[in-house]
């Protein structure tokens, strides 16, 4: 619903206004809502296990401890949800996004970069959670 008004909005710019909502965006150089959405969750995270945010990492979080994971070193494990309500909490939603991150990027120096590392998995259409079809 929200996206919504992201696409009347794109249509009152003239030079974009014939052209398909994806490549308005692309045109624009904007970001689907929920890929921002995915994005600022992305930070969040960050923020909290390196420390850098007030919100304790035990309250929401803890990381996976199998050896036979796969992937990069700070996976977060992921625990059953029954109920839709539970399955939509921040600390639910992000951990397979999280978990489905480089190396690279979760161990980003800092936040400026986490942030320019994922522009550039949203540039090259290889951003977890990326919408197509908003």
């Amino acid at each position: 619903m929200l996206e919504k008004v992201q696409r009347r909005f794109t249509r009152m710019i003239p030079a974009v206004r014939n052209l398909p909502y994806e490549q308005r965006l692309a045109k624009l150089h904007l970001w689907t809502l929920e890929d921002r959405r995915v994005r600022a969750d992305i930070i969040e995270v960050y923020k909290v296990i390196h420390g850098l945010s007030t919100v304790d990492f035990g309250c929401f979080f803890e990381f996976c401890h199998h050896d036979r994971t796969r992937g990069h070193s700070l996976k977060l494990h992921k625990n059953r949800v029954l109920t839709d309500l539970r399955r939509h909490f921040f600390s639910e939603r992000i951990v397979n996004i999280w978990n489905s991150l480089d190396e690279d990027v979760v161990s980003a120096p800092s936040i400026n970069s986490l942030k320019n590392k994922l522009n550039k998995l949203y540039k090259d259409e290889s951003f977890p959670g990326l919408c197509k079809s908003a």
